[in-house]
């Protein structure tokens, strides 16, 4: 089994926030070979970093020693999941389902679960919702 670990879970586990001793647990508790991000991950981590320098929630040290662990993480303990142009389409018709209230990135990572058969891990309750209408299996962390 894939485990797809979305953001939400290693900003968590690699910043101060209130699920960050349980996120670590988790992670440590998992089979490496098991567990997956993609490069929209990459992306949102960065981005998720950046925001949290903005607000002052995390200093320029605090960032970048996240940031060094994270790339660790991705080249020594993630598999890195490929994503299409076929992806980015799946990831349209599940945003056009406005019921499920999902955002681009979110559809986006239920989209790379789909086509690559993983199991999202998330701390978003509404990916957690979303993904087995779509057809994808979640796990809410």
């Amino acid at each position: 089994m894939t485990l797809y670990l979305d953001t939400s879970v290693l900003v968590a586990a690699l910043t101060h926030e209130a699920e960050t001793a349980r996120m670590q647990q988790w992670l440590r508790d998992q089979a490496v070979a098991t567990l997956a991000v993609s490069e929209w991950v990459v992306a949102e981590f960065s981005s998720a970093l950046a925001l949290k320098m903005r607000s002052r929630q995390i200093t320029a040290a605090n960032r970048a020693d996240a940031l060094a662990a994270f790339a660790r993480l991705v080249e020594e303990s993630f598999t890195l999941l490929a994503i299409s142009g076929l992806q980015f389409r799946t990831a349209a018709r599940f945003a056009d389902r406005y019921e499920l209230g999902l955002r681009a990135g979110d559809a986006l990572h239920l989209a790379i679960c789909a086509d690559h058969g993983a199991t999202l891990c998330t701390l978003d309750r509404t990916l957690t919702a979303a993904g087995p209408v779509l057809g994808v299996k979640t796990i809410l962390l």
